[in-house]
């Protein structure tokens, strides 16, 4: 199975399309970008050259992933949601891939829709950020993030789940306990 791209999506040279991925209609993907197995572009999603994506993500209708941002594995982007990559723009003074800071998707993340990832910062493992939040630094693994701007609210389990007091799943049963980075999976 070879990648799928509908005919009106435009797929510059130089850019790599893991098996089984999907990419929908009026998608722009830029050279030099890197896209994994198995993922799905919704209508109307632009990837900026050099930006790498990892395997099993699905980014919903709207969405630009500009140069400076990395998704990891298993990445949900909901619609519309934003990223930036320059603290500073201005039309007038354009800094070029030099000025752009680095934001890191990590593993399993969720971003609600209309949710704003400021850029120059790491969103931990299967943190979910919440619809139209607004996201000003660092989120740790498994928070769930809310508001404007976003602070944490609680956590959230590898399944989606939102996690109580004692942080067991009652949907898959893992158990989880705080840590520095946020939680951790006890075995």
């Amino acid at each position: 199975m070879t990648a799928f791209v509908h005919p009106s999506a435009y797929v510059d040279a130089g850019v790599t399309l893991g098996e089984g991925t999907k990419v929908w209609h009026f998608c722009h993907i830029q050279s030099g970008a890197s896209i994994g197995a198995g993922c799905t572009l919704g209508q109307n999603v632009n990837v900026a050259g050099h930006v790498r994506i990892g395997p099993g993500c699905k980014i919903q209708n709207n969405v630009s992933v500009y140069e400076g941002v990395e998704l990891e594995a298993y990445v949900f982007c909901g619609p519309s949601c934003v990223f930036t990559n320059d603290l500073t723009p201005r039309a007038k003074y354009p800094k070029g891939r030099s000025g752009y800071l680095r934001t890191l998707v990590k593993e399993g993340a969720s971003i609600g829709a209309n949710a704003t990832i400021v850029c120059g910062h790491t969103i931990g493992r299967w943190a979910l950020i919440g619809a139209g939040a607004v996201v000003t630094g660092d989120v740790a693994d498994h928070a769930l993030m809310l508001g404007v701007p976003a602070r944490r609210c609680g956590w959230v389990c590898e399944c989606g789940e939102i996690l109580g007091a004692d942080l067991r799943c009652q949907k898959c049963g893992r158990s989880y306990r705080e840590t520095a980075e946020g939680l951790k999976e006890e075995v």
